[in-house]
């Protein structure tokens, strides 16, 4: 085991699919059955968490068994010709589609196409060994998923999240300073929000990944909360990411900020990075001091707005003030995940006080 530990390749996937298929095509050896089918099963089967694998062998095994039925019934018909692997192949995917089989349509088509050149006679008894083969791979890739190396996708998914923060603070500054030029929107700029997005997607499917594995491993209490604080922590990123959204699509245009308002709103910028990149998200007094003077900002613009007639007001809120508004609440998730930060510190002192002897 220490040996396959080395290997920890997608959660070990890449280790116990070699792992499967050889202990697959062992028991097929024994009982005198071609391993292909059951191997092919096998492969297919070896998912990213135990409770996929077991949730579609329910799904694959009856897909698999339509598909060596329409193998058996076609080439009893037709032989082993072009035709034959065509008819099979429909047939296969249309039945699976309709039954709402979709997770079993490869495994079910490859077996049905695999067995055709071996189909000569004893039809039944050819069906059944094939279901049987096709039944040991799934068994046999199952159990392997379950009890060996049980994925544990923590410590990738506090990787991410800490690089993404990392990211999404460089992508803040780099569109803050862009604005404030009257620069249009970097090409670069917006591949870098694409790739946060689509990363943030990526560890969200990790995340829904452990919850799986814990419905059948144990966990400790404390595993449990570390990974609510760090789920928090991508659900807090999700929101900033939305508002440094409006700001990538805030429309090109001259902005009507002094010298003195670009160097407070990009000093602000900069402070949110360094936050964003802190280890702890430690924020600093004189940060709170930047908030509160683009706040009064903020506040002014919203009242020179709300002095003019109403029928003369284009826009309600001015590209200056959406630049302000989204800084501020920007601050404010920065704010509430330095205090969930705060808060799972001072639990784990607590924690590590009572564990002492």
């Amino acid at each position: 085991m220490n040996f396959l530990k080395k290997f920890q390749f997608v959660g070990g996937r890449i280790a116990k699919t070699g792992l499967a298929v050889f202990l697959t095509a062992l028991v097929c050896e024994l009982l005198n059955w071609p391993a292909t089918f059951a191997v092919i099963t096998a492969i297919v089967t070896i998912e990213p968490t135990a409770a996929n694998s077991i949730k579609k062998a329910f799904i694959r095994f009856p897909a698999s068994a339509i598909g060596a039925l329409f193998a058996v019934i076609i080439a009893s018909l037709f032989g082993d010709h072009p035709i034959t692997y065509a008819f099979v192949a429909l047939l296969t995917i249309i039945t699976c589609h309709r039954l709402h089989l979709g997770a079993g349509i490869l495994v079910a088509t490859l077996t049905g196409i695999a067995m055709i050149p071996t189909i000569h006679d004893h039809y039944v008894a050819t069906f059944f060994i094939r279901l049987g083969t096709t039944t040991i791979g799934l068994i046999i890739s199952t159990l392997v998923n379950l009890l060996i190396l049980p994925p544990k996708y923590s410590n990738a998914i506090t990787t991410k999240i800490h690089n993404l923060y990392f990211k999404t603070g460089n992508l803040l500054e780099k569109r803050g300073t862009e604005v404030l030029q009257n620069q249009p929107l970097d090409r670069e700029t917006k591949l870098i929000f694409n790739d946060i997005l689509r990363e943030i997607e990526s560890t969200d499917t990790l995340c829904e990944y452990q919850k799986e594995e814990w419905k059948l491993h144990r966990s400790s209490r404390q595993e449990l909360r570390y990974f609510h604080y760090e789920y928090k922590k991508l659900n807090l990123l999700r929101q900033i990411l939305f508002h440094i959204g409006n700001l990538i699509y805030l429309p090109v245009q001259h902005y009507s900020f002094s010298e003195e308002e670009q160097e407070r709103i990009l000093n602000a910028t900069q402070s949110l990075k360094g936050i964003m990149h802190h280890p702890s998200f430690l924020i600093e007094d004189q940060h709170f001091t930047l908030m509160k003077d683009l706040l009064e900002e903020f506040w002014e613009d919203h009242d020179d707005l709300h002095s003019k007639p109403f029928q003369s007001i284009k826009q309600h809120f001015s590209c200056e003030t959406v630049l302000l508004y989204e800084l501020l609440s920007i601050h404010d998730l920065v704010e509430e995940l330095s205090e969930v930060h705060l808060l799972e510190a001072q639990h784990e002192n607590v924690l590590e006080k009572t564990l002492q002897p």
